[in-house]
């Protein structure tokens, strides 16, 4: 069996699987506010995630820096993963401000911060897609795996991120069209 059509089906059965996760999260009793969703296991997850999201976020940056040419495939990715920071580093009790132009590189700030630094981009730009589309999917498994102890809430989050990384790691394998 090919290795692409492998991979599309050990991803096309992993959405499946965070599919069914999130129903199940889904069904769980919410413990309202101050309950807990709001523990301070579920804050470092939470912080956890957004750190990972900007780290995400800084790999597409220095992805788009080196291969401009891949920014029409690559800016639709990088802004959903600009998304995710945010959602994962909001605070809650805030008021949302004003919607912002989520591809703009230096329109999400780390929740800390600083911007974390990426590690070195391959220079042939099927490489550079290929450690994208691995760190979507190393990403995307640890936190299938975090929301089995993640309050119901967050879990919905993770697994819907979850299974967006695994989408996006499939849209970076695919051969250009």
């Amino acid at each position: 069996m090919p290795k692409v059509a492998y991979a599309r089906r050990r991803t096309l059965l992993a959405g499946a699987a965070l599919g069914g996760m999130a129903l199940l999260a889904g069904c769980a009793e919410d413990d309202g506010p101050g309950g807990r969703e709001h523990s301070s296991a579920a804050d470092r997850l939470r912080e956890r995630s957004a750190r990972d999201s900007t780290t995400l976020l800084a790999r597409y940056d220095a992805t788009l820096r080196a291969h401009p040419a891949l920014e029409p495939r690559l800016r639709p990715l990088r802004a959903e993963v600009a998304r995710h920071a945010e959602a994962f580093g909001t605070d809650r009790t805030a008021p949302e401000g004003p919607a912002r132009d989520a591809g703009a590189p230096s329109s999400t700030p780390s929740p800390r911060g600083a911007r974390p630094s990426a590690p070195p981009v391959p220079q042939d730009e099927r490489a550079a897609r290929a450690a994208l589309a691995d760190a979507e999917r190393t990403l995307a498994d640890a936190r299938t795996t975090a929301l089995t102890a993640a309050p119901p809430e967050l879990a919905r989050l993770l697994a819907s991120v979850a299974a967006a990384g695994a989408a996006h790691a499939f849209l970076l394998a695919e051969p250009a069209r």
